[in-house]
Order: C-alpha cells, then sequence, then structure tokens
C-alpha cells in the first residue's frame, strides 16, 4: 500500500502524520483516521491501510504531538497498570475539543492541497476517544465534514456545555454511531439522547449498538471481536460509499 510520512504545521506545533492510499493514480476521497485513546501505533497503520484500499486517501495523525517522544502504551496492561492508566488519561485531557478543531483545520488543508486527495470535503471516523473526536468535528467544522463514523466512542453525550450532541444542528454530515454493549460511556440512555437531537436537526444517521465490548474493532484491544470488527468495516464503506464517492 502506498504510504507517505510527513508532518502537518498547527498552530501548536508540527504534526506527524501518514498518509495512505490505494494503488494507483487517484485522487480519491480523503478520510482522517482518528486512533483510540492508546494512540498511533501500528495496529492503526493497518488499519488504515485496510481502509485505504476501499479507495480512499486515508490521513493518520499523531493526536499526541504535543507531547514529542511520548511512550507507546501496552494496550494489554494500560488500564490495569495505575502509573499508566494515570498517564494515558493525561494525554487524553491534553486532547481538547478546541485542539481537535484547530488540529482538524489543518489536517483538511493538507489532504486539500494534496495531488493524492480530491474535493475539499472529507470523512472522519474515530475509535474510542478518537469516535468522540469525529462526532465534534461534524458539528465544529461542518462545511469540511461530509461524514463522520464513530466506533465504541464516549462521551458523545455528556452533562456538559460542550457535550458533542449539542452540536447536531450544526452538522451537515451523515452520521454513524456504534456503540458498545455495556459501556458506561456511551450507554442506551446516551445514544437515546443523541439520536434525538440527530433527529431534530435533520441530520442523516445511524446510532446502533454492537453485540460486543467497548474496543471491538482495534486489533490490539483486549475486547476485539472479529465479527463486530467486520461489520464496522462494512459500515464504514457504506457510510463513506454513500457520503464520499
Amino acid at each position: 500500500m502506498p504510504t507517505i510520512t510527513d508532518t502537518i504545521a498547527t498552530p501548536d506545533g508540527d504534526c506527524p502524520v501518514r498518509l495512505f492510499t490505494p494503488e494507483g493514480s487517484g485522487p480519491w476521497p480523503g478520510i482522517v483516521m482518528y486512533p483510540d485513546a492508546g494512540g498511533v501505533r501500528p495496529t492503526f497503520d493497518e488499519m488504515a491501510a485496510q481502509l485505504a484500499g476501499y479507495g480512499y486517501a486515508v490521513l493518520l495523525p499523531d493526536v499526541y504531538y504535543r507531547q514529542p517522544g511520548w511512550a507507546p502504551f501496552e494496550m494489554a496492561t494500560v488500564f490495569s497498570d495505575a502509573k499508566e492508566r494515570n498517564r494515558l488519561f493525561s494525554m487524553i485531557g491534553d486532547v481538547t475539543p478546541d485542539r481537535m478543531t484547530t488540529d482538524a483545520q489543518a489536517f483538511f488543508d493538507y489532504l486539500a492541497g494534496r495531488p493524492e486527495v480530491r474535493g475539499d470535503s472529507f470523512g472522519v471516523c474515530g475509535y474510542c476517544m478518537g469516535g468522540r473526536t469525529s462526532v465534534i468535528l461534524a458539528g465544529r467544522v461542518p462545511e469540511r465534514v461530509a461524514a463522520a463514523a464513530s466506533f465504541h466512542g464516549g462521551g458523545l453525550v455528556a452533562d456538559s456545555a460542550d457535550s458533542p450532541h449539542l452540536l447536531a444542528d450544526r452538522m451537515r454530515a451523515t452520521v454513524y454511531v456504534a456503540g458498545a454493549e455495556n459501556d458506561a460511556s456511551f450507554t442506551k440512555e446516551h445514544a437515546a439522547t443523541l439520536d434525538e437531537a440527530l433527529s431534530t436537526a435533520g441530520v442523516s444517521h445511524t446510532v446502533e449498538f454492537y453485540p460486543a465490548a467497548h474496543g471491538f474493532a482495534v486489533p490490539d484491544n483486549a475486547p476485539f471481536d472479529a465479527d463486530a470488527a467486520a461489520r464496522h468495516w462494512a459500515a464504514m464503506r457504506d457510510v463513506f460509499g454513500s457520503a464520499l464517492g
């Protein structure tokens, strides 16, 4: 799979990225893939390459670039190791909605300027915290986001002024949300609230649950579920195929 390693200048520094494209000359629709809380690592290179193989130019950014040289997490033990868990949550907290937005604007500008990419509106997809990012960007950068897909994302509905569901009336994208069963970060009640907000705003959307645990789509996560992962790939092909062509 053709891959370009690059950096993108943002208001806060230089963000390392990798751009995955199909074989051939293109151009292709662009998608930004946001990793889960574990950040960019080999499993996400593989996932971005798989998505690119469906006919897209897929940008995979290091969302933790503000902490240069950060040590990768061991996903099998990060939540049981108190020190590593604290480090993880500290890094998650550093990726605020405002920072997500300014980063995304730089990512979209980069994609729009690449010869491999066509168009000036894009898809976004994400996992866990990246799933939340995708929904936030659909509302915060509506003119650039044509489709947003969130998988086992948490915090999509919160009791705060910056809850992602409150952005529904600004969204123009097709929105797809797949929650995990028994996930306190996205419950059936959260799903109902999100669905109502999107419906009221007239957003084309799907909100559903997979019979799998949080982390079901990412191969190096302990709760990875092959059937749920296959279903998530099929959903992305449908959503992005309809919205991006």
